[in-house]
């Protein structure tokens, strides 16, 4: 493939990572063209690009899920390539598939590569054809009887987890610990699968306890070249997703780091994997086992911990080699240097099961500082929306072992502003402080093995800027402290204000 040079990318995203990947556009010369829904006309990622572009309505199905209407954005403007981000239409093969036949470089894998590694069946087959290790299990016709497969069930051995084919995030799935709950679990996770992804294809699988979530990051070109980029711990997990990452993981030594990344790099090649992915794999804790989850076909939120470990910039090589140029480094050339955490940040409330929160952000201020790097969707002032994910940013931090990077973040925690909207960043300082995650003792049910309490000391900053913004809610409504919002900011004093916050 002969370099193809790319000047202008429509960024078919919002929040944080649209703004992340405006940035290395910016950097690289490149126009960065937004688009944006009628909830985010205001948005910080409209206010960063070069270029943004309305979409109607507020909801994802009537704006940013609307393939037709960004490829129209795109021709219309002279754009040479998308960007998909993450979530949205990042892994819709049939919407990569439109954009090549618009003559638009998508940057990502080849549309065949998204469709087959979406089918967790398919996927599967493949990695198993390809020596890549996979976890005990069955995945047969979808009209099998349920006495076969209780007796498919019975040689896996109970415990099993009743899988969806074609979805993720944990949805259409449920865990099985004996013989008497089967059919029950099919059901139900079919009927589930139905309903999130319109597939009520599942399959059986065994369930491993404990076990550690270990991804690799990899990344092809078009000139046959394969690489990975070293792992990512992401065993810490709420409802099957991923809330806090670092790297390296402390649970692998060099042998089992090689023989893992070899594989990674296995599976990417038996698909002809182009551009950013991960490998994503279970390790057995005990036996120093892995097995193959499945392959994310895009960009991940926990990027940023690769980058700062390795030193390059992942979105500026997604550019190289979605223009078709080799990559900029061979396996040999690759390090890994320091340790590195993530934490997202929520704008939820961790004292209502997480639910997810909405407001006024009257206070946005990260922590700075050598070592930190926030990549944030949003500014003093904005409006969380009801309408999108409720992640505010990421929080990363760099030291040069892992302890200094643990310091690092309980330092930034505590002097992570955020008032106005209610979030995670107590829970995630209280997680933090927990000996058993200072020691690296950490798999995938973690939180739900040590509940976390939400009270931590909040610095004189935050109280000083608590008390502020109360002070400006009472004096906007001439004194009477409420203005019918009940929001805890504007309805109390600041004294009151500082233990709301805390307590979340």
């Amino acid at each position: 493939m002969s370099p193809k040079p790319i000047r202008k990318v429509l960024i078919a995203n919002r929040g944080e990572i649209a703004v992340r990947i405006t940035q290395t556009l910016q950097e690289m010369g490149i126009t960065a063209v937004a688009v944006y829904s009628e909830a985010d006309r205001h948005a910080l990622h409209v206010q960063c690009a070069d270029e943004a572009y309305p979409l109607p309505g507020k909801t994802p199905t009537e704006s940013y899920l609307r393939g037709d209407l960004l490829l129209a954005i795109a021709q219309a403007h002279g754009v040479d390539a998308v960007h998909p981000g993450y979530g949205f239409l990042s892994e819709n093969a049939a919407f990569a598939q439109q954009c090549e036949a618009a003559g638009l470089t998508f940057i990502g894998p080849k549309a065949s590569v998204i469709q087959s590694m979406g089918d967790k069946i398919i996927a599967k087959d493949t990695m198993e054809k390809a020596g890549v290790p996979v976890v005990p299990g069955w995945h047969g016709a979808a009209d099998t009887d349920i006495a076969t497969l209780k007796a498919e069930a019975a040689k896996i051995g109970y415990p099993i987890l009743v899988k969806a084919a074609a979805g993720g995030g944990g949805k259409g799935m449920r865990l099985v610990a004996e013989e008497s709950e089967l059919q029950a679990a099919l059901e139900g996770a079919a009927r589930e699968a139905q309903k999130a992804f319109g597939d009520a294809r599942v399959f059986l699988e065994k369930y491993i306890s404990r076990p550690r979530h270990i991804e690799f990051q990899i990344f092809g070109d078009t000139h046959g070249n394969t690489v990975h980029l070293f792992e990512r711990e992401c065993s810490i997990q709420r409802r099957h997703q991923k809330i806090v990452e670092e790297a390296p993981s402390l649970a692998l030594d060099e042998s089992l780091r090689q023989r893992m990344g070899e594989a990674a790099v296995r599976a990417a090649q038996a698909i002809g994997y182009t551009n950013a992915g991960t490998v994503e794999f279970i390790l057995d804790d005990l036996t120093r086992s892995f097995y193959f989850l499945e392959v994310n076909t895009r960009l991940q939120v926990e990027h940023p911990v690769t980058e700062l470990t390795t030193h390059h910039d992942l979105v500026r090589v997604q550019l190289q080699v979605a223009s078709g140029e080799p990559l900029p480094f061979t396996q040999a050339d690759l390090t890994q240097d320091g340790h590195a955490f993530e934490c997202r940040i929520y704008a939820e409330d961790p004292a209502q099961n997480f639910l997810p929160a909405t407001g006024t952000l009257y206070q946005y201020r990260p922590p700075t500082g050598p070592g930190i790097r926030v990549d944030s969707g949003v500014a003093p002032g904005g409006e969380v929306s009801v309408h999108y994910d409720p992640m505010l940013a990421k929080l990363i931090v760099w030291g040069k072992t892992r302890q200094d990077a643990l310091e690092k973040m309980q330092w930034a925690l505590k002097h992570y502003v955020v008032l106005g909207v209610k979030n995670n960043i107590a829970f995630l300082h209280a997680l933090f402080e927990h000996p058993k995650f200072q020691a690296g003792q950490i798999h995938t049910h973690f939180l739900q093995e040590h509940p976390l309490s939400v009270e931590t000391e909040v610095s004189p900053e935050v109280l000083m800027l608590a008390g502020w913004a109360a002070t400006q809610g009472r004096e906007a409504q001439g004194g009477s402290g409420n203005n019918g919002s009940g929001h805890p900011l504007i309805s109390k004093g600041p004294w009151q204000t500082a233990g709301s916050w805390r307590a979340f």
